[in-house]
């Protein structure tokens, strides 16, 4: 894992080295309209949080379903990390080491040499309008990533915290010349993996296509479709990820979005065990400082293939969020929620008894250079 390491060190140095060669030094004015579109960039970023859990559990971990602001009750760093990437008219790649209770969670099932490398990919460009990328990205599903700036909400919904955050292959990527269509195709090493799992030699598939026919509306369709454990336990996964975005006005914005998702109960089955989860979250903006959000969603997955309790009904469970954001500069924003889950079975854990409810607030504090 190390040699692995080391080699996408010498590969992304490599693309800088060949990225300056590439820079005439007395260049012509259509020349120097090209050199400035070449960027070298490291950029940082820090989300510190306190969770706490109004049920007093009596570990420090929220439930097994929460892979992003899981620790409660201390302060906590749930994702920094430092990124160098660079941009030209030819190629593109980003390397990026990251560190904190998100990285912890998310990367368990990795080898050890591999649980900082928060990503790790190349680009080129094919012609004006087709990439290809390989390595190490974030997700092509879903509306939320591990950056919490950039979202809605200050912790993940159920529906990200159970989809994958990033994913390892190899992708084809379309986006049209008046921006308003983005598609590709992916060819991947599972669900949220950077190694395949021990005995799996089989890759998995999944697309993207995304529409945007205005500044105001965003549509995206996703999907994925592999085997995830060895050859020998072999069950094929299909999942599909919809979401919609739209700006209704100034001050108001709306995300809607539905998962579902069916495994084969056995190998060879033409059975299949099926989740589901729907959301809505509402935004408004009170300035450029202020805003709020709200956030309601459901998750049922009664055969337990995604969020496992062990409990007579499975996991199904409401989920409700209250969310204000203040943005004191570019650089620096202070986020505050009340979230509450309400279950069918008593799968959380309250003191030394469960409950099927529980309360928690959770304040984080941001920087990104």
């Amino acid at each position: 894992m190390r040699v692995f390491i080391s080699s996408l060190f010498f590969t992304f140095s490599a693309i800088v080295h060949a990225s300056e060669e590439h820079q005439p030094i007395n260049p012509t004015p259509n020349q120097a309209s090209q050199e400035a579109q070449s960027d070298f960039r490291i950029s940082g970023y820090l989300e510190t949080y306190y969770l706490h859990d109004f049920n007093h559990p009596t570990g420090d971990v929220r439930p097994g379903f929460t892979y992003s602001h899981n620790v409660t009750d201390k302060p906590s760093i749930n994702l920094g990390f430092i990124k160098a990437s660079v941009t030209n008219e030819r190629m593109r790649a980003n390397l990026a080491l990251g560190s904190g209770t998100y990285m912890r969670a998310n990367y368990a099932l990795e080898p050890q040499d591999l649980q900082k490398l928060f990503e790790a990919n190349v680009g080129l460009k094919l012609s004006d309008s087709l990439w290809i990328d390989a390595g190490v990205m974030p997700s092509h599903i879903g509306f939320e990533s591990a950056i919490g700036l950039g979202n809605w909400t200050v912790t993940r919904s159920m529906l990200a915290d159970n989809s994958p955050y990033f994913e390892t292959g190899l992708r084809l990527s379309y986006t049209s010349d008046d921006g308003k269509w983005y598609a590709s195709g992916l060819v991947l090493n599972g669900w949220q993996r950077i190694q395949r799992p021990d005995g799996n030699t089989s890759p998995s598939v999944g697309h993207q296509l995304t529409y945007k026919p205005n500044s105001k509306i965003t549509l995206n369709s996703s999907s994925y479709i592999g085997n995830d454990k060895s050859d020998k336990d072999r069950k094929v996964r299909y999942f599909h990820n919809f979401y919609g975005q739209y700006q209704l006005n100034d001050q108001w914005g709306l995300i809607t979005g539905f998962d579902i998702g069916a495994e084969q109960k056995e190998r060879n089955s033409s059975r299949y065990n099926v989740w589901f989860t729907p959301i809505l979250i509402a935004k408004y903006t009170y300035s450029d400082r202020l805003s709020f959000s709200a956030r309601a969603e459901y998750y049922q997955d009664k055969d337990g293939v995604i969020v496992t309790t062990d409990t007579p009904n499975g996991f199904r469970t409401f989920s409700y969020s209250a969310n204000m954001d203040w943005r004191l500069s570019n650089h620096f924003a202070v986020r505050a929620e009340l979230r509450k889950f309400q279950s069918k079975d008593k799968i959380f854990e309250d003191n030394d008894k469960f409950s099927d409810e529980s309360l928690t607030a959770t304040t984080a504090m941001i920087f990104n250079f």
